[in-house]
């Protein structure tokens, strides 16, 4: 059908050489158009190329090279990986549009026939990076995606929202290097307006954790860390024995409002009466004080204020 746009699969040896091809102009023009940029020569460089081609062919959620192919002709690509063996997510790591092919709403039809295409190879929702550029973001949300915290990098994600009834798990943190862990620690951060993490930040929590100095609970949509809460011990002269902290309280955006925070509270709440805790505190945001009485933290003791060192 004529104008019709529709999805070819680069499979032979030179479909994958100009895939690859017009994945690198992509780059140099769109994402790095200087030429002296070290994270272009990354993108150019071998071990990207080794990395790429790994994932491509392994068996098992591999990423795919797609062209969208309008009237005989190549028009763009997407490089898509659909997670079939975890919760079905379909992330996409590259989409474009050639330049001589932008305009009149030709992204937004290739968007929706990529989604189409990943439904019907198994994804349940799909998820992105945009890098925090306004002109991305509005692009994607003319699609129905949503802004969605930050990767383990930090980089800002945008999801397009499951719409499967999954259960919602509470469970302590077993792994302390999971790298979902440091995905909702970024968003937290990007959600109050903190720095986000760096790498030695990141290798100081791990530390902690392994310490037993922090406990952190997570919440869980099958194997997708949704939300987080912590909890940090401290012996209290005036108890005379251990108290907790309450802190990292965070709920993805788009699950938000399906009472995740309030399992996260309730399940910090039952552990800390099974470790003989005498009281369980949290210092807020005067805006947040009516969320935190409602989830039963409701003794007020008095203003809270610190000296930072």
């Amino acid at each position: 059908m004529e104008n019709q746009i529709t999805i070819r699969e680069a499979v032979t040896e030179d479909d994958v050489a100009n895939f690859l091809e017009q994945l690198h102009l992509y780059q140099k023009r769109d994402i790095f158009p200087g030429h002296d940029n070290k994270e272009l020569e990354y993108f150019l460089g071998s071990e990207y190329h080794e990395h790429m081609m790994k994932i491509h062919s392994r068996s098992q959620n591999r990423c795919f090279f797609l062209f969208f192919h309008r009237n005989e002709q190549d028009i763009g690509f997407a490089m898509p990986i659909i997670f079939t063996t975890d919760d079905g997510k379909c992330f996409i790591m590259e989409f474009c549009v050639f330049p001589e092919f932008r305009g009149n709403g030709t992204g937004r039809k290739c968007a929706r026939v990529l989604l189409d295409w990943a439904k019907e190879h198994g994804a349940l929702y799909a998820e992105l990076n945009y890098g925090g550029d306004k002109w991305q973001q509005h692009f994607w949300e003319s699609v129905g995606f949503i802004e969605n915290g930050a990767d383990e990098w930090g980089e800002s994600l945008m999801i397009l929202p499951p719409v499967e009834n999954i259960p919602i798990t509470v469970e302590i943190l077993a792994d302390p290097e999971d790298w979902q862990l440091k995905k909702l620690e970024n968003g937290f951060k990007k959600d109050i307006g903190e720095e986000l993490l760096t790498e030695e930040k990141k290798k100081q929590l791990q530390q902690a954790i392994k310490e037993g100095k922090v406990t952190f609970f997570i919440a869980k949509r099958g194997c997708r860390s949704i939300g987080m809460c912590s909890v940090v011990k401290h012996f209290s002269t005036f108890a005379c024995t251990d108290t907790g902290v309450f802190e990292d309280f965070y709920v993805e955006p788009v699950f938000r409002k399906k009472g995740i925070a309030r399992m996260l509270a309730q399940a910090v709440q039952s552990w800390s009466r099974e470790q003989g805790l005498a009281s369980l505190t949290v210092c807020c945001a005067p805006c947040d004080e009516q969320m935190y009485q409602s989830l039963g933290f409701d003794d007020p003791l008095g203003k809270t204020y610190a000296k930072i060192i």
